[in-house]
């Protein structure tokens, strides 16, 4: 497995792998026994970069990923997230943002059990809180990094602006915002941030949820308890209009003699060498495309042509839901 850099000092495989939908969110959770032994599976393959959240399940995914890389976590880097107001021992949520030092401090503490770690490699606020001044969140994480509780301190979804007064208080390693050629808003402003200040980028969503494996299409229902069900997105209509640009997909991985999969996480790692996507999946085989995606070498011509021609395509339908919305780019 190839390797990567975040920020200034984090070291990473090039692919990571997103451990939210092993609790939920695309459906009913899958087997415990079986998300541990796929995640294990993933560090027998190279996967150094493991990404989970105190909000998934909620709680239930740290606990799952903290014992599934138990035996290995030597070799491995574990990122988690606070900025809900979710209570850290119920896991009962409420309705929006809490980054308040004292709150921040108690959900690191928790993640830390429920981890089973001594230190947090890599601390993402989850949400920027309008609430909360974001020097006084970045220097709580600051704090706990000089108690050796936290080594790395993430931002999600935030605003250039934010990220840069963040980033005076306590250097930002990594931002983490949805990135993919379904969904190419960081391109406006936020990458050329990331690479003045050299914060590494790592994409949730690189393969829009989905869609950019060419398995999903119009006919296509979602059970009430997957989250793309209410995505707007992700509607008959929307997705019969964005058809195109998984046929331009398709066409390239033909040509490659790859996967649709594999072409579009092979078009996002040439944006920039510190990017670090995280595709998950609940299936093996699922995981070994992705991870194929290393090796699909596009030329320079063809990543031309390919983002030429997807920026022709007019995509429908927004990426998230209307609340959800409402919390990012703050």
């Amino acid at each position: 497995m190839k390797t990567r850099l975040l920020g200034r000092g984090l070291e990473v495989s090039a692919l990571g792998l997103g451990c939210m939908g092993m609790t939920g969110v695309y459906g009913a959770p899958v087997d415990r026994s079986a998300m541990i032994g796929l995640i294990r599976a993933a560090v027998d393959r190279g996967v150094t970069l493991f990404d989970t959240a105190e909000a998934y399940g909620p709680l239930t995914n740290e606990e799952l990923v903290g014992e599934a890389l138990a035996p290995v976590r030597d070799r491995v880097v574990i990122a988690t997230k606070f900025g809900f107001d979710i209570d850290p021992t119920t896991g009962q949520r409420g309705a929006g943002g809490n980054s308040k030092p004292a709150h921040v401090r108690a959900a690191a503490e928790a993640s830390l059990r429920r981890l089973g770690v001594d230190a947090i490699d890599l601390l993402y606020q989850h949400r920027v809180d309008p609430d909360v001044p974001i020097e006084d969140v970045a220097g709580t994480v600051r704090d706990l990094i000089a108690e050796g509780k936290v080594r790395h301190f993430g931002m999600s979804e935030a605003a250039p602006a934010t990220i840069r007064r963040a980033h005076t208080v306590q250097p930002v390693t990594a931002v983490q915002s949805e990135y993919s050629l379904w969904w190419r808003e960081p391109e406006n402003e936020l990458l050329s941030t990331l690479e003045e200040l050299g914060i590494g980028f790592v994409p949730f969503s690189p393969l829009g949820a989905g869609f950019l494996t060419g398995k999903i299409d119009q006919t296509t229902r979602f059970d009430k308890s997957d989250f793309r069900a209410h995505v707007p997105r992700f509607s008959p209509e929307a997705l019969a209009a964005n058809t195109a640009l998984v046929d331009l997909v398709r066409s390239v991985a033909e040509r490659k003699r790859a996967t649709p999969a594999q072409v579009a996480l092979a078009w996002l790692l040439a944006q920039k060498l510190w990017i670090v996507p995280i595709p998950g999946t609940t299936k093996l085989t699922r995981l070994d495309e992705n991870l194929g995606s290393v090796d699909v070498e596009l030329t320079p011509d063809e990543l031309r042509d390919m983002t030429e021609a997807a920026s022709k395509i007019h995509l429908q339908g927004a990426r998230l839901p209307q609340a959800a919305l409402d919390m990012t780019g703050r």
